[in-house]
């Protein structure tokens, strides 16, 4: 076992809703969707009609500015409709799918016998090479980069998140032929970030070719940025990527059986799931399709993800590529009134001691999206740093994306996070502050300016 990273800032949501270990129902998707919105900074390029014939695994995107970076269908069927946006922008492309699959033959390959070139083009032609995030950024990785390393997280510690152990058993050797692949892209070896509270309770432990760290502490530890801070940070001019186990698995399929094969187990999660569990399904289904967790969509809010860091997707929404969880809330637009000034409040979750919640730790509650108040000047203070596990100053990071200081952002450590690594900074903003929107805004202006 490895070194113990310790972290003692951050916080877990007590949310209640969380999904049971067992797969409450086998989804054949009627439509599902194909999003570039799921991918930071892409422009895509249709590559199908309305009409067309598509198999699992056949490309029905591209990215413009590399046309060798392919997006794949997850099921065989009918393109049955291409939806644009303003200025005709690109939403979805949405597959009306077969009953029973049929795959593109991508042929099985050996990992050991292969080199990096031919992992590189296996991936990119079977449409599995945007699986790979690049940092800084959080952008699809760039082909023609060799990074500084490779960085896994195999546990997680999001509200509600989906247990990887649950969601991949069986998918250990997938998983290990993956590890071997993405090994031969880089000279800094693939990182492997295990949760030392479960060690010797996860199969991943049992990874070779990885380099093992273990963290101890609350949320965002999970957070692979939050990890590659402690184990390697980034500094201008380095780059790393980073692969969810998810996407570990279907590399390994793809390398294992020929198979463009993305599906897998979604956790249904949130307050308002109706006995919530787990389902066989797609990236790209439709929330119609798990019409079983709600009783009515009314005044619910859809988030594909977690609660801190999802999209919200509504009633008519599309899970996304890289999500395995869905939560589902009670939207947040009933009102107390001078609630502020009642100093007991047992049904109302404080991250400070502002309530009486801290005398029932173990509680769970039934949280809706609710912001109890609305934005207000945003001061100096010490609460992102409390949640914040990284040696950075969130304050003034943020203060140079909002004046737009491209200095100032490299200074504070604009290479180093995503919006996911300052989510709960935003949960527990007494501004009311959209704080990962600021982030946004600022990779934006980065990508804009420097590459």
């Amino acid at each position: 076992m490895s070194n113990n990273i310790y972290l003692k800032q951050g916080l877990d949501i007590p949310i209640s809703g969380v999904a049971a270990q067992n797969t409450r129902k086998v989804i054949t998707p009627d439509v599902v969707a194909v999003k570039p919105t799921d991918f930071r900074g892409l422009v895509p390029k249709l590559l199908v009609r309305e009409g067309d014939r598509v198999l699992a695994g056949s490309p029905v995107l591209a990215d413009k500015m590399s046309q060798n970076i392919l997006f794949a269908s997850p099921v065989s069927g009918t393109v049955a409709e291409v939806v644009r946006g303003e200025k005709r922008k690109l939403l979805e492309v949405r597959i009306k799918a077969d009953e029973k699959q049929e795959y593109v033959d991508y042929g099985v390959k050996r990992v050991a016998d292969m080199s990096a070139e031919q992992i590189k083009e296996a991936l990119l032609t079977a449409g599995l090479w945007p699986a790979l995030t690049q940092r800084p950024y959080g952008i699809i990785a760039n082909p023609e980069v060799k990074p500084k390393a490779i960085f896994v997280s195999a546990f997680t510690t999001a509200p509600l998140a989906a247990s990887p152990e649950f969601t991949l058993q069986g998918d250990l050797a997938d998983i290990q032929t993956a590890v071997d692949a993405l090994g031969k892209l880089t000279d800094g070896g693939v990182h492997l970030s295990l949760n030392s509270a479960n060690y010797s309770g996860t199969p991943f432990h049992k990874l070779t070719n990885v380099i093992v760290h273990t963290f101890e502490g609350k949320h965002p530890a999970g957070n692979v940025g939050v990890q590659i801070h402690h184990i390697s940070p980034i500094r201008k001019g380095e780059t790393v990527w980073t692969v969810s186990l998810l996407m570990l698995a279907a590399i390994g399929k793809l390398f294992n059986t020929g198979k463009y094969d993305v599906r897998r187990k979604i956790a249904v999660t949130g307050p308002k799931a109706v006995n919530p569990a787990y389902v066989d399904g797609y990236p790209g289904i439709s929330m119609k399709d798990i019409k079983e967790f709600y009783e009515t969509p009314e005044n619910l809010r859809f988030i594909s993800g977690d609660v801190l860091t999802g999209t919200n997707i509504g009633a008519e929404g599309y899970l996304g590529f890289f999500d395995n969880q869905v939560t589902i809330l009670e939207e947040g637009n009933k009102y107390e009134l001078l609630g502020w000034a009642k100093p007991f409040r047992p049904g109302q979750f404080s991250s400070s001691r502002t309530y009486f919640s801290w005398l029932t730790p173990k509680k769970k509650y039934d949280m809706d999206t609710n912001l109890h108040g609305g934005p207000r000047a945003f001061v100096l203070n010490d609460v992102y740093s409390k949640v914040l596990p990284m040696e950075l100053y969130p304050v003034y990071l943020l203060k140079a994306c909002l004046a737009n200081d491209i200095d100032k952002m490299e200074k504070f450590g604009i290479y180093e996070v995503l919006e996911e690594d300052f989510a709960l900074c935003e949960y527990v903003c007494p501004s009311k502050i959209d704080i990962q929107q600021i982030i946004t805004d600022g990779i934006a202006l980065m990508l804009k300016e420097m590459c």
